[in-house]
């Protein structure tokens, strides 16, 4: 697991400097970014991200889609050590191996402290275009959810593309989540409050997932949570053009990723592309979490509204001055903690309301 211990003296170095500046005042972030306050689409970034994206730019570093898929791993390795900060401490961490489409799979189970129990069970899929990304990665973030929405988290490491490409990942997702909800009362869950999701490709993960399980005779997940998921490979809508660029995710790299996990696939296959599914009805409940200057943004709340008009209850909640990936700076960033939080609470929430049967008589609510 990311220990700060592993860090080299750079890298510390780098993490005392984040805390550091994530602390000073919004004006003292923008003036360090040497640049206007960013306003684009009705919306102003955060001078906490306006910062951070200065000081990534002019690091100069390579950009992940001119590496090799083993050295964009291991460049986002070291980043995410640095960003997931100190451990977040849970009641226990176990690594077992869960059941995948072809095989057994890494996994990793944080399980709450809470009193009160069974817990709820959120199977979880990490980001990375499919492609890099692993447990370690998100063990931040499976720390904050795990003590934040009191959720027993169940990080499943599906397999990675090239070597295993489209339908790989979304296979992985579907037999895993099968796994989680067959084994809940084993790992000390709740069976009949299992969750399953993500974000960005994990995101996709989920929402394929959630769709299979309920196409294959279920059982389904009692939520899920989509945080800025990646829902149609075959079209760039409004927030792919205006932040393409200089906004952490770039169009280069997505597609980087989808090159690499698509091979030869259809690109309209409901398995790459969830949102082009022919009937998204009777699926789970689910949160959607969108960044307001993210390229994903856009079809990630056309999601919403398609489970809506489906009939599916929905919370959607954009945070309008976030970037893409913001759940991984919990650990450095004061806005991106926050918002962690939030939508960790909104977690706990809506898998309470799961319980009492009342999710699926509640309005579809936005909020942004």
């Amino acid at each position: 697991m990311p220990r700060p211990d592993r860090l080299t003296g750079r890298e510390r170095a780098e993490l005392r400097a984040a805390r550091a500046l994530a602390a000073l005042s919004p004006r003292a972030q923008v003036r360090l970014s040497r640049r206007p306050v960013v306003r684009l689409d009705g919306q102003t970034l955060e001078p906490e991200m306006q910062m951070t994206l200065a000081l990534l730019e002019r690091r100069n570093e390579p950009q992940i889609e001119t590496l090799s898929p083993a050295a964009a791993r291991e460049q986002t390795r070291r980043r995410a050590l640095v960003a997931a900060g100190r451990p977040v401490p849970v009641g226990a961490v176990r690594e077992l191996t869960v059941a995948g489409a072809e095989g057994p799979l890494r996994a990793r189970l944080y399980c709450t402290d809470e009193p009160g129990g069974p817990h709820p069970l959120l199977v979880f899929f990490h980001g990375g275009g499919f492609v890099i990304g692993d447990l370690d990665t998100h063990d931040g973030i499976c720390r904050m959810l795990c003590v934040h929405a009191g959720v027993n988290v169940l990080a499943v490491d599906y397999r990675l593309a090239p070597e295993h490409p489209f339908p790989a990942a979304a296979e992985d997702g579907h037999a895993a989540l099968r796994w989680g909800i067959d084994n809940a009362v084993a790992l000390g869950a709740d069976p009949a409050r299992v969750a399953v999701g993500g974000d960005s490709a994990g995101g996709n993960i989920s929402a394929v997932a959630a769709r299979l399980a309920a196409r294959d005779g279920g059982p389904g997940p009692a939520l899920q949570l989509l945080i800025y998921p990646a829902t149609d490979a075959t079209t760039t809508r409004p927030s792919g053009g205006l932040f393409a660029e200089g906004f952490f995710l770039t169009r280069a790299q997505m597609d980087w990723f989808v090159g690499h996990y698509s091979g030869d696939a259809d690109l309209t296959d409901p398995r790459m592309s969830p949102l082009l599914a022919d009937d998204l009805s009777g699926l789970a409940p689910a949160l959607v979490v969108t960044a307001g200057f993210d390229p994903l943004r856009d079809e990630g709340e056309a999601y919403a509204e398609a489970l809506r008009a489906a009939g599916t209850p929905v919370v959607l909640r954009r945070f309008p001055g976030l970037i893409h990936g913001f759940a991984n700076a919990a650990g450095i960033s004061r806005v991106s903690r926050d918002a962690l939080i939030e939508l960790a609470g909104a977690t706990r929430a809506m898998l309470a309301l799961s319980r009492a049967g009342a999710v699926t008589r509640e309005p579809s609510l936005t909020a942004r």
